[in-house]
C-alpha cells in the first residue's frame, strides 16, 4: 500500500476508520464495543446489502504498533487474524492478512467466500487511506 506504516496501522486500530472498511464491497457496520488492547473485546454487526445481519465478536491477542494486530474470532466461525504492517519506505506499507483455523474442514468451509471478499475488504481499505487518511 502506499501509505506510511503508521496510517495503516490507525485505519485498522481506530473504530472511526476501521468501520468504514471492514467487511466486503456493500457491507457496512455498527460497533458496539472496540476495546483495543490485548484482551480486549470488539464486538459489531456486519450488515449486509441485502438487509442481512451478522453479528461479530472478536478478542485482541496481541498489539505491537504499528506492525501487528492478532484477534480471535470468537464466534462461528471460529478462526484467528494476524495482520503484519511491514515498513517499506516512509510512504509504503506491505500488509500481510492471515486468517487460521483449528482444523482443515474450517479453513475449506470459510475459503468458499472468504478469498474474494477479503480482497474487497483489503480494496476498501486502501480506499478509506486514499480518501479519509490523506498522508
Amino acid at each position: 500500500m502506499n501509505f506510511s506504516q503508521e496510517k495503516v496501522f490507525e485505519a485498522w486500530s481506530n473504530p472511526k476508520h476501521l468501520k468504514n472498511w471492514w467487511g466486503p464491497n456493500g457491507f457496512t457496520n455498527t460497533f458496539h464495543v472496540f476495546d483495543f488492547r490485548p484482551g480486549g473485546k470488539w464486538s459489531f454487526i456486519m450488515h449486509g446489502p441485502d438487509g442481512t445481519d451478522y453479528a461479530n465478536e472478536s478478542v485482541f491477542v496481541k498489539i505491537e504498533r504499528p506492525s501487528m494486530i492478532v484477534f480471535n474470532h470468537v464466534v462461528l466461525p471460529h478462526f484467528q487474524i494476524a495482520a503484519s504492517f511491514e515498513k517499506l519506505s516512509a510512504a509504503k506499507t506491505k500488509v500481510s492478512f492471515r486468517m487460521l483455523f483449528k482444523t482443515p474442514e474450517e479453513c475449506s468451509q470459510v475459503k468458499k467466500y472468504a478469498e474474494g471478499k477479503n480482497e474487497e475488504n483489503m480494496d476498501r481499505l486502501e480506499e478509506e487511506l486514499k480518501n479519509v487518511m490523506i498522508e
